[in-house]
């Protein structure tokens, strides 16, 4: 519900920041260390260009989720913050928009470096860029459709049969919020699934495969308000700073719960 509130006012603004500083910042290096007039080429992007275009922006997209999604599972302090999300344990739909407001924040930033610079490389070729619309739905929209975000955070087993090859379905990322140690650390994608495959994060269930959701921490009714899941996740990332920076003083209760980066 935050996120859904805050997405008009200041993560979709910071977003459009982030990449539109990153790329006129990657724009304006490569024309000085480069010497050449972006862009190069004159007069509107042609359909081939604006098809390229809007392909590699999806990809970038992607992929830079994937690697934040991974990173929040594997670094402490962005666990801390992505806990929120996974401390879910019945999936109705807007459990998608369970997140901590500041781990939206930093995933707008991680987007502008590798959204950003795919753009700034693009503006030194063409100008007047557009994303490809189809019937005149933005792709990003289309997009949203066809990972289905709200069907995946329920618990309805849908798979898109062989297109799981290529699109991850929501039953492959359910599996993602199983308490199942076997399913730790998988299935990280956002609609493309073969970034889980070309690094070795798929993992793939049964067709018919029920999962337990949430976490096995044992302090996981800590999540059930609203401090615990806007106030707890700032006072753990404290607590894994204060310990790197004072190593030798003892850890309270909070503190020993919340070791470790996954559940």
């Amino acid at each position: 519900v935050t996120k859904k509130a805050l997405m008009p006012f200041l993560m979709l603004p910071a977003g459009i920041v982030f990449v539109t500083a990153v790329g006129y910042g990657t724009n304006w290096l490569f024309s000085t260390l480069l010497h050449f007039q972006s862009p190069l080429t004159e007069g509107p992007a042609g359909p081939v260009t604006v098809l390229i275009f809007t392909v590699s922006m999806l990809l970038a997209y992607d992929i830079s989720y994937y690697l934040y999604h991974v990173a929040q599972h594997r670094y402490p302090l962005l666990w801390e913050l992505h806990k929120v999300h996974h401390s879910a344990e019945v999936m109705v739909g807007i459990t998608k928009d369970r997140v901590h407001p500041l781990d939206e924040l930093i995933n707008r930033a991680w987007d502008g470096i590798i959204v950003g610079f795919c753009f700034g490389i693009w503006s030194l070729i063409s100008l007047n860029l557009v994303e490809l619309t189809v019937f005149g739905v933005n792709v990003y929209v289309m997009r949203n459709i066809l990972m289905m975000d709200f069907v995946r955070h329920t618990h309805f087993k849908i798979s898109f049969g062989p297109l799981n090859h290529l699109i991850l379905c929501p039953h492959w990322h359910q599996l993602h919020h199983s308490v199942d140690p076997r399913h730790y650390d998988k299935n990280f994608g956002l609609l493309f699934s073969f970034w889980d495959r070309l690094f070795g994060t798929l993992c793939v269930p049964r067709p018919d495969e029920d999962f337990k959701f949430g976490l096995v921490d044992r302090d996981v009714r800590d999540y059930q308000s609203l401090a615990g899941l806007y106030v707890m996740p700032l006072k753990r990332m404290w607590g894994h700073i204060a310990r790197r920076i004072r190593p030798g003083k003892p850890r309270s209760r909070t503190s020993r719960a919340s070791e470790g980066t996954r559940p």
